[in-house]
């Protein structure tokens, strides 16, 4: 680090684990990633020091009751969001899973409501499925979108905190929501997940590298690299959703700090599926996806990952999580975050 994007588009993703060939040395290695990866991820809000939250209202959904609520983060901010309560078949605490939702408007009603769009409802699935989901707007979207502004327009974020990300505000974010699921009597706080696609696929993973007692992840369409990418400026500073304005400058020059297959290390061993489309139009670029996801199994294999702890898949497929992935990757999270494991 850093690298050259014109190499990286002709030579591909850079290898993970050189010389790297012991777990000690992939953690300091792995110091060395996150250290970057916090500096371009800017200033995090202040956590709370306990959950803080109000019930707004709640409804009957038969199989499980949806409770609408605001919980606070650390910057004075309110995140709304849908709490999903299986109801009856165990007295116990159950496995839960943080919701994130992908690039849509409605934000969390996408994925825990029945209006949700098809192949997005994963959060109602879940719950369905037994497990507690709580399912937060993330900043720009739902209830959050900035007044007199549309949907993933992050301006006037950066204009009260010109020194934060909305990377850096959405883990923020995502941790208190964990904090949350870990607090509440339902849901047993040794056993949280994450799932998400698109926007809340890769959400997914960095909240799980900054966050350990996320014990699994399921991403759909959200991992992909810088290597190959036609889409220059994906994630610097744009007109509307500017995740890391930084890299901008450095693009011009160029130039990128990180490959996101070493932001993704960050997270491991932790459990995670991952399913990328062949087709998709937003990720196109799905060959050194292969190549970054196959460095990350050698990594997980020298951290002493069991045979399946990364489960990757690519298939044919645009930007969508089909019923078939879906259905893999509930059964991933339900084994992963059982009793005992």
């Amino acid at each position: 680090m850093p690298y050259r994007l014109s190499s990286l588009m002709k030579d591909g993703v850079p290898p993970l684990l050189e010389g790297v060939t012991t777990p000690e040395e992939w953690a300091r290695r792995r110091e060395e990633i996150r250290s970057v990866w916090a500096a371009y991820v800017g200033e995090l809000p202040e956590r709370l020091a306990a959950p803080q939250w109000e019930r707004l209202s709640e409804v009957d959904e038969g199989a499980h009751v949806r409770v609408h609520l605001r919980y606070r983060v650390g910057d004075g901010d309110e995140v709304p969001a849908y709490l999903l309560v299986p109801r009856g078949g165990s007295d116990r605490p159950r496995p839960a899973v943080l919701a994130l939702h992908p690039t849509a408007p409605e934000g969390k009603a996408d994925v825990a409501t029945r209006s949700g769009r098809d192949n997005r409802r994963y959060g109602l699935e879940l719950a369905e499925r037994g497990f507690v989901v709580l399912a937060p707007d993330t900043i720009t979207a739902g209830e959050r979108v900035y007044p007199g502004a549309e949907p993933f327009r992050t301006a006037p974020y950066y204009e009260r905190f010109p020194r934060r990300t909305a990377v850096g505000k959405m883990l923020s974010d995502h941790m208190h929501a964990v904090d949350l699921l870990a607090s509440l009597p339902e849901a047993d706080g040794s056993r949280i997940g994450a799932i998400g696609h698109s926007l809340g696929g890769y959400n997914a993973f960095f909240l799980a590298g900054f966050d350990e007692r996320v014990r699994a992840i399921a991403v759909s369409c959200g991992f992909a690299t810088f290597a190959g990418d036609p889409e220059r400026n994906r994630w610097g500073l744009r007109d509307w959703f500017s995740h890391l304005p930084r890299l901008t400058d450095d693009l011009e020059n160029d130039e990128v700090p990180f490959e996101f297959h070493e932001i993704a290390g960050l997270a491991a061993p932790t459990p995670w599926f991952n399913w990328n489309g062949t087709s998709d139009p937003i990720f196109p670029h799905w060959r050194p996806a292969v190549d970054a996801m196959e460095q990350l199994e050698r990594l997980y294999r020298l951290l002493g990952a069991e045979e399946g702890r990364l489960t990757y898949r690519f298939g044919s497929g645009g930007h969508d999580f089909p019923r078939s992935i879906r259905e893999a990757a509930y059964d991933f999270l339900a084994d992963r975050l059982s009793e005992g494991r």
